[in-house]
């Protein structure tokens, strides 16, 4: 992609959106299902999170998956590979400059892209030139405006704002959820639907508070500790106590809520 991943490309971030598919597969992936014989692309694999959950759910489909990034499509070849699955090819390439013909797709998937990138509808047009007649785009996205949480703790509403301003010094846009129908209308799609995909975890569901409120969303805010600093968006005495208050949460007496929006259209 041409804007810089705010994340960052090392094996805890790579770990982090394993935890983070794993934990959400169904709820954002539950619906997605490819016919035999549909040729699909994904736009923006990474390390292949998600890739292996496309594949493995639709296993007489057939996947071209792309990355900018060699690292990230080597750890992605070694994942489907380690899954066992052979219906997946990957090539290195810019989500603004595509090798394919145009109408070479029946169906493109791009989740978790257009956060990154400063320039989404150029993006969609360029991927809406690739669908064939008849076929359909979906796009998954979080909202990190979305977020709230009990106890509520003013340094951790700090820190998650410290992520939503170094993604959009970086280019992207961390609450890009709510903007998908609007972007997908821009970009000349027709019949798209919006669904939002709400995260609730306490304690009567500890496999959300260990894999989305500790392993995915506060693994993440963390993950930019650095940046905030030294862009001076937060000192770090309040930045770990926002931390520590994210993780406060995820304790038997706390609560952690989240959305995703999933759009489905057609061309």
């Amino acid at each position: 992609m041409s804007s810089g991943y705010v994340h960052g490309y090392h094996e805890r971030e790579n770990q982090r959106l394993s935890d983070q598919a794993g934990t959400l597969e169904q709820l954002l992936h539950g619906d997605t299902r490819y016919s035999a014989g549909s040729l699909v692309l994904e736009a923006g694999c990474g390390t292949g999170a998600q890739t292996v959950i496309l594949a493995r759910n639709s296993p007489e489909a057939r996947f071209v998956s792309v990355d900018i990034s060699p690292a990230s499509l080597e750890a992605a070849r070694r994942r489907t590979e380690d899954a066992g699955l052979t219906n997946v090819e990957f090539r290195q390439s810019d989500i603004l400059d595509l090798p394919f013909e145009p109408q070479s797709f029946d169906h493109v998937f791009v989740c978790f892209v257009l956060e990154h990138l400063a320039r989404p509808v150029e993006a969609l047009l360029s991927l809406n030139a690739l669908i064939r007649p008849g076929g359909s785009i979906t796009v998954i996205e979080g909202d990190h405006g979305s977020t709230f949480f009990h106890p509520d703790c003013p340094e951790a509403r700090q820190a998650v704002t410290c992520l939503v301003e170094a993604q959009k010094r970086s280019g992207g846009d961390a609450e890009i959820g709510r903007k998908l129908f609007p972007l997908l209308i821009e970009a000349g799609f027709g019949g798209v639907r919006v669904s939002p995909r709400f995260v609730y975890a306490d304690a009567s569901r500890p496999e959300m508070v260990e894999g989305f409120t500790r392993k995915t969303f506060a693994a993440m805010i963390e993950g930019v500790r650095e940046q905030a600093i030294e862009a001076g968006l937060m000192d770090a005495a309040a930045f770990d106590r926002g931390i520590a208050g994210l993780y406060r949460a995820a304790e038997p007496d706390g609560v952690f809520c989240y959305t995703f929006f999933k759009a489905v259209a057609g061309v």
